[in-house]
């Protein structure tokens, strides 16, 4: 594909790659509609017709004769792959907010804690900052509902709703030994998926939680200012644990930020004639609309500095699909240290297109492939230094799902995969024993503990791999692990 139809794609939408709050992984991107169809099978549809017709005079009660036809929509979607989907009004409106960065509400990051609400951060500029909520704020009630007993994403819905409209907050502050209420107004909200910290003198820690509209711009800002402070930065740790992924574009670009110009970033291949192009680290690869590039402000700002700075990208078996393409860039050209575990595997693509002003279908379009070639479709990336999570193991790992353990899940396109060895059967059998003990496990450290993070906190002087990750940096003893193994093969069955 040249750069006519590069072009074409940027005007009409965005490239994505990654899972959206809670959501399976996915790469997505929204794409032009084609202008020819394939001959339809009259017969079937004749029969799925007749079939309707029957439901709907024939069933014990009527039917909604929408929602007969959404339904069928979405079981023709769903039995294709894990990532394919027909998204009804309700559900194309949190995949649009996921993708934006942006959602109407009081603007918080929270967890739980003792069956509350917990505050982790204001975020900057929010209702919830400017009204004076803290970091470690628990939240009782929010208008007239209690929050003991709650799920947490019960507890999101309640403090989300339309702009301009007022929620009531009960806050009981630790530190003061009091309880106090605040009216805060809700708003839209940009949330921050890039945090940074210096952790020592000379050393960073950049973290990408998600690839947004706005993480590039964030990114940039972010650390034009730890080089502002420390121009002479001695080594940085990319983060991009538990990161679902999120919009391509933005893949491309952080990747462009720490390698050479020009160079390939990663490249897609399907069916569709649009779904076949080489993304390059070049400014009209990853710039949507045109304007400014972060990027090479960056890099003037910085005089180039990422493209040096001895770099360690930590990854997880939760980091997934443009998360894996900005690791498995980095890895082929050896630009920098991959530590962690092996990554989700979600080497997949999948166009959105609008089917009304509501309501879309994400379908897969395309594998992606790494720089050499590499389709990482049920596998993902293979660290190059093993790490735990803890200093204990790798405690809650075997509870993570992966994409070679979705049903229907595709194959990394490499032919059709094999039918299971023996040991590849007794390794399945041992990973569901691995996984039923960390469940037992986590159900007795929850007793032990309620409410209490099981995990350090990513970030945190706890954080057992980033410690890790710093020690690389600096040439010191790194703690790998002992135990973790590399999945090579698919989940396929007999």
């Amino acid at each position: 594909m040249g750069k006519q139809v590069s072009h074409k794609l940027r005007i009409a939408g965005w490239v994505a790659i990654g899972a959206v709050a809670g959501a399976l992984t996915t790469v997505q991107f929204q794409a032009v509609a084609r202008s020819t169809m394939a001959p339809l099978p009259l017969e079937e549809l004749q029969q799925l017709a007749a079939v309707f017709g029957m439901v709907k005079s024939d069933y014990v009660e009527p039917v909604d004769e929408k929602k007969l036809i959404s339904d069928a929509i979405t079981g023709m979607v769903a039995s294709l792959d894990p990532h394919s989907q027909y998204f009804d009004k309700k559900s194309f409106k949190e995949f649009r907010e996921g993708t934006s960065g942006r959602f109407v509400g009081v603007g918080i990051e929270i967890t739980m804690e003792d069956g509350l609400v917990k505050v982790v951060s204001p975020i900057e500029d929010s209702p919830a900052f400017r009204a004076g909520l803290k970091s470690g704020d628990l939240i009782t009630k929010i208008d007239d509902t209690m929050v003991k007993g709650l799920a947490i994403n019960d507890a999101v819905k309640l403090m989300r709703g339309e702009p301009r409209t007022k929620v009531l907050l009960t806050i009981f502050r630790k530190d003061e030994n009091r309880t106090f209420s605040v009216t805060i107004t809700r708003e839209e909200i940009k949330t921050q998926s890039v945090k940074t910290k210096v952790v020592e003198p000379g050393y960073a820690w950049v973290r990408v939680s998600q690839f947004q509209e706005r993480t590039i711009e964030d990114f940039a800002r972010r650390v034009e200012d730890i080089y502002k402070a420390d121009p002479n930065i001695k080594g940085m740790v990319l983060d991009l644990r538990n990161d679902p992924g999120g919009l391509l574009d933005a893949a491309v670009a952080l990747s462009a930020a720490f390698l050479p110009e020009n160079v390939t970033v990663v490249s897609t291949n399907g069916q569709l004639e649009d779904s076949k192009f080489v993304y390059k680290a070049v400014p009209q690869h990853y710039l949507r609309r045109g304007g400014t590039d972060p990027i090479r402000r960056l890099t003037e700002t910085t005089k180039g500095a990422l493209r040096t700075v001895p770099l360690v990208v930590l990854v997880n078996e939760g980091s997934a699909s443009a998360s894996e393409i900005v690791a498995g860039a980095l890895q082929d050209y050896k630009r920098a240290t991959i530590m962690g575990s092996q990554t989700f595997g979600k080497g997949s693509v999948q166009t959105v297109r609008p089917l009304g002003p509501d309501t879309g279908l994400k379908l897969t379009t395309a594998r992606y492939y790494t720089p050499l070639g590499t389709s990482i479709q049920a596998k993902g990336i293979v660290p190059d230094v093993l790490v735990d999570e803890t200093a204990e193991g790798n405690v809650f790992a075997a509870l993570r799902t992966r994409e070679a353990d979705l049903q229907k899940h595709l194959s990394n396109g490499n032919g059709t995969p094999a039918p299971m060895t023996d040991a590849q059967r007794a390794a399945e059998q041992r990973r569901d024993q691995d996984r039923e003990e960390a469940r037992q496990r986590l159900e007795e450290e929850a007793r032990k503990n309620p409410g209490q993070r099981l995990v350090p906190e990513f970030g945190s002087e706890q954080d057992f791999q980033l410690q890790q990750a710093l020690n690389q940096l600096k040439g010191q003893v790194v703690l790998v692990s002992k135990t973790q193994t590399v999945r090579t093969e698919e989940k396929t069955a007999n």
